[in-house]
C-alpha cells in the first residue's frame, strides 16, 4: 500500500487517539462487581473493546441469566466521564502527528457524540477535528459493520479506496476491511492478544504511522 495515495485519514478515537480502554473498562469490571459479576480487567479489555456497549451488556447478561439495572448504563456513563476527566491522555505521539498531517481527516467511534468530544477536549484534541466526528449514535450501526467508516467517508467527500483507517480493535478492523478500506491496526500492550493474526498491517506506535503516512 502506498501511503502517499491515501486522500483522507479515518481515526478511530478510544485507543488510537486516546489512551482511555484501561480506564473504561476498569470503570466497566467495577460496576459489574455490583452486580455480582466478575471478570479480571484483561479478560474485559478482549471481550469488551470495540463492541457497542448495548452488546457488552448483551454479553453479561446472557452469563448473569437476568437483566442489568435499568440505570446501569447511566451509571456506568457518568462515572467513566469522571474518570476520563481525571484520568485520560492522549496517545503518546499523537499530537506531533496530527500537526505534520496534510490531507483531511476525522474520528469515527462507538461511542457517543458526548463522550467523542469529551476526550477530545480532555487531552487537548479538539481543535484538530472541528466537526470532523462521526459516531455509530448517528446512524445506529456498530462495528464490525462497517456503515460507519462508509458515512465518515462519504460525509467527508472521499471513497473508501482514498481512504486509511486507523483502528486498535478487531470489531473496527473487521468493519474497515468489510468496506473496502485499507486499514492499520494501532498495537498496545492491552491489544495485543486480540489483535493476534489480524490480517491487516499492525504498527507499534505513532512514529511507525507517521512513516506509514508519509510524514
Amino acid at each position: 500500500m502506498k501511503s502517499l495515495n491515501y486522500k483522507c485519514v479515518i481515526f478511530d478515537c478510544d485507543g488510537v487517539l486516546v489512551d482511555s480502554e484501561a480506564i473504561s473498562t476498569q470503570v466497566m469490571v467495577d460496576l459489574l462487581k455490583t452486580v455480582d459479576y466478575h471478570i479480571d480487567i484483561e479478560k474485559a479489555i478482549d471481550l469488551f473493546t470495540g463492541l457497542a456497549l448495548k452488546d457488552n451488556f448483551a454479553l453479561v447478561e446472557k452469563e448473569l441469566g437476568r437483566k442489568l439495572p435499568d440505570d446501569f448504563e447511566e451509571t456506568y456513563r457518568a462515572l467513566s466521564f469522571e474518570a476520563f476527566q481525571r484520568d485520560l491522555k492522549p496517545i503518546k505521539g499523537v499530537h506531533t502527528l496530527l500537526d505534520k498531517l496534510a490531507v483531511p481527516f476525522c474520528v469515527a467511534s462507538s461511542g457517543p457524540i458526548n463522550k467523542i468530544k469529551l476526550n477530545l477536549k480532555v487531552t487537548k484534541l479538539s481543535h484538530y477535528f472541528n466537526e470532523n466526528i462521526f459516531s455509530c449514535y448517528q446512524i445506529n450501526s456498530w462495528k464490525p459493520e462497517p456503515d460507519i467508516f462508509l458515512h465518515a467517508a462519504r460525509t467527508m467527500g472521499f471513497k473508501p479506496e482514498e481512504c486509511v483507517v486507523i483502528e486498535d480493535s478487531l470489531p473496527g478492523v473487521t468493519a474497515a476491511k468489510a468496506g473496502g478500506f485499507d486499514v492499520y491496526a494501532l498495537e498496545n500492550e492491552s491489544n495485543k492478544t486480540m489483535l493476534a493474526g489480524v490480517e491487516v498491517p499492525v504498527v507499534m506506535d505513532m512514529r511507525a504511522l507517521e512513516h506509514v503516512l508519509g510524514l
